[in-house]
This record gives C-alpha cells, structure tokens and sequence, in this order.
C-alpha cells in the first residue's frame, strides 16, 4: 500500500489518475528546490507529471532541467506516496502518485523555462520544513536521519 499525505478523498468526486517524479538533489548540505508563483506561491521538490510515451526516468530528466535549468546524475527511486489534490492549472481533481527519487545536481544549463519557476538552493533542514507538501517534506526528511 503506497502512503496517503494530505486531504483524504472526497466521497463523490472523480479523481484523474496522474503519475509524477519528483527530485531530491543534494549537494553538501543544501537542496534544490523549486519555487512556483503561480497559481499560488508554492516551494517544491522539482517534477511533475509523467507525459504520455514517457517513462519515469525521462519525465524526471526533462522535468528537473524545465523547473530548473539543471542536469542530473544518477537518480534512484526512494519511495513514493499519493495525495488527493485540486490542480488548478488543468482544472481537474487529481489522485495524484508521486515517486520520489535522489539524484545529484550537475549543473546549470539554463534558467528554469517552466513559467513562473525558480530554481532555490536552500539547507536540507530548512527546506524539510518549507516544502509545500507533506509528502515532498516526508521524504526529504526521512534522508536526514
């Protein structure tokens, strides 16, 4: 059974399935994170969801470097969990499956292009308290111990 964070499921309501990949990327004692203004501010752990012919891998590469503007090496699967979510940029109600990974940062090759992103460093610490949900805080914390 993959663990539930936040909000349980509206009896009722229809949900959309959405896989995505999300990104631990430590360096030293820092991570990067990305920042999302719009439609809310929202600090994350850089991913998203998984396009249609793509697999888990390829949809982390090209999500990191679009939210990011970064290269990544190495990454490894290190669990994943579910949350029950409004998304308001495709106006649907999603049951959304988050696998987390751990990878290392490269480096830059360009500025985020995903509108409305930002790419933050910020201590691990810090960040396992900042992030705007608490799956992304869940695993980035259980790397801490």
């Amino acid at each position: 059974m993959i663990r539930r964070f936040g909000e349980a499921p509206e009896t009722g309501r229809n949900y959309i399935h959405r896989p995505g990949v999300y990104a631990v990327l430590a360096q030293g004692d820092d991570v990067l994170l990305t920042h999302q203004s719009k439609p809310f501010p929202d600090l994350q752990l850089p991913g998203g969801g998984i396009d249609p012919g793509e697999s888990p891998l390829q949809a982390l590469y090209r999500e990191v470097l679009e939210e990011t503007g970064f290269s990544i090496d190495r990454p490894r699967r290190i669990g994943a969990f579910r949350r029950f979510t409004f998304m308001p940029d495709y106006e649907i109600w999603a049951e959304k499956l988050c696998t987390v990974y751990i990878a290392r940062p490269v480096r830059q090759i360009h500025e985020p292009t995903e509108p409305g992103h930002l790419a933050i460093w910020m201590p691990a610490r810090l960040a396992a308290c900042e992030l705007g949900n608490a799956g992304d805080r869940h695993f980035l914390a259980s790397l801490l111990l």
